[in-house]
């Protein structure tokens, strides 16, 4: 194999991948603020992303198919397996022509373990010759119509049991699109935070960065060069707002449910950040309403984040952030912590979950999740939500939300409640409003609003 100087954006990839690795973080939060990407061009940028995402959520099959090929008992160094992983990704999922990945595999290798480049080679060409085949046979048989589990695994990169249940869950069609757009960047969705600017303005703020936002609805944009997005400043300055088209109409039906009165207390438990709860604000801002959140999340550094987050974004007058545990909602404890005396017109249960509607931006969560993890946090889930139901006043919503597309966390979770002893006074209003990730669209995401009568 000729030797050819590796590219810029595939050393990026590997180095922040052995960060990834070692650190036990998010590929996302690296990205965004590593110095190897710092030296790259836009170009270069958007590749390493894409190889650095893409292995991530990947891992656990190229891992299969890398170690299928290797005859030495000793196993494969971090490193080396980490350059041997964007390599066989590219050859496996991209369109960079084969003899150009594995070459640049190979250099790859070389530059963190000279010796093991040989071994590289080796690896690599059995990977172009026996792995593609398969993979381009399971793309072409999906084509045709067939939906054959081994064949979606192939596509996306995704485990078996995840797309088994998401399989039997929601349906051939919608498992189909979900492991299509597995390995597709998600479209990057901002609204503006209007308590400080308006559409216009944010508008031309984002065109004037270079990002070239295009309008699709009320205050929603979609960035057709989102790259430049964490370097414009704007989000520091909470000028806008990232946060998926489908979190955002979650936050726009919750917090219209107190539209009506012309003004409403709302409870959000679990705020992390705070996205919601300023998308929660631009609503009533629309709507012409007043809204007052008491906002709720059991990390203390969470709260510390979010109120200088909701300063930072003019809310500091409408938004009340503590920390408190939301399983302890239904003990005297609560009515203190969250200042209140007066039950709630809207409870939010923003639930933790096992984020796999938003797999294309936590790529990290596929091979790290297992099937009882999902049985755990659906124990969790119910908790949450008998407990914070009891601060929901006569008349009152409450709305539960995740952004999972598994039944056991969303209808299952839902149907456990309302046969509890406190969901039963409680019903549903209308359909519960549910997303699914298909390729250029939004996340998946779940919501249902509960009456108490």
């Amino acid at each position: 194999m000729t030797r050819s100087r590796v590219s810029a954006s595939r050393v990026a990839a590997v180095r922040i991948l052995g960060d990834v690795r070692r650190r036990e973080a998010r590929a996302r939060d690296l990205l965004r603020g590593s110095k190897h990407m710092e030296q790259l061009d836009e170009r270069d940028r958007a590749q390493a992303t894409r190889l650095v995402m893409g292995v991530t959520a990947s891992r656990g099959l190229l891992d299969q198919v890398i170690d299928s090929h290797v005859r030495s008992r000793s196993g494969i160094e971090p490193q080396v397996r980490d350059a041997l992983r964007v390599a066989a990704f590219e050859l496996l999922f991209l369109s960079t022509p084969s003899s150009v990945a594995a070459s640049q595999g190979v250099e790859l290798v070389r530059g963190v373990r000279p010796r093991a480049a040989g071994m590289a080679n080796a690896v690599l060409r059995r990977v172009a010759a026996e792995d593609v085949p398969i993979r381009e046979a399971a793309r072409e048989r999906l084509a045709t119509g067939e939906s054959r589990v081994e064949d979606l695994a192939w596509v996306s990169g995704y485990p078996m049991w995840l797309l088994e249940r998401i399989k039997e869950d929601r349906g051939d069609e919608a498992c189909v699109a979900f492991a299509q757009s597995a390995l597709e960047p998600a479209p990057v969705y901002v609204a503006p935070n209007l308590g400080l600017v308006n559409t216009m303005v944010a508008q031309e703020l984002m065109g004037a960065t270079g990002l070239e936002p295009h309008a699709l609805d009320d205050d929603v944009f979609v960035l057709g060069r989102p790259a430049g997005l964490a370097r414009s400043g704007l989000v520091q300055g909470v000028r806008v707002v990232p946060a998926d088209l489908s979190a955002q109409h979650v936050a726009n039906l919750v917090a219209d449910l107190v539209a009506p009165a012309k003004a409403g207390r709302l409870l959000e438990v679990g705020q992390g950040r705070g996205t919601k709860t300023i998308l929660m604000q631009n609503a009533a801002r629309r709507g012409g309403y007043e809204l007052f959140v008491t906002a709720m999340d059991v990390e203390g550094f969470k709260t510390k984040l979010a109120r200088k987050r909701m300063a930072d974004a003019g809310l500091a007058d409408r938004v009340t952030c503590v920390t408190f545990d939301a399983c302890g909602l239904d003990e005297a404890a609560a009515a203190d912590a969250l200042g209140a005396r007066e039950p709630f017109d809207v409870v939010f249960v923003d639930a933790p979950c096992s984020g796999v509607g938003t797999l294309r931006r936590h790529p990290e969560i596929a091979w790290s999740l297992l099937p009882n993890d999902v049985d755990a946090l659906r124990e969790l889930q119910l908790r949450m939500l008998c407990a914070a139901s009891v601060w929901v006043r006569p008349g009152g919503a409450l709305c539960y939300a995740t952004c999972s597309v598994l039944k056991a966390e969303d209808e299952g979770v839902v149907s456990a409640f309302l046969r509890d002893k406190r969901g039963r006074a409680f019903e549903p209003t209308d359909a519960p409003f549910l997303s699914l990730p298909q390729p250029d669209g939004p996340d998946g995401h779940f919501c249902v609003v509960l009456r108490r009568v």
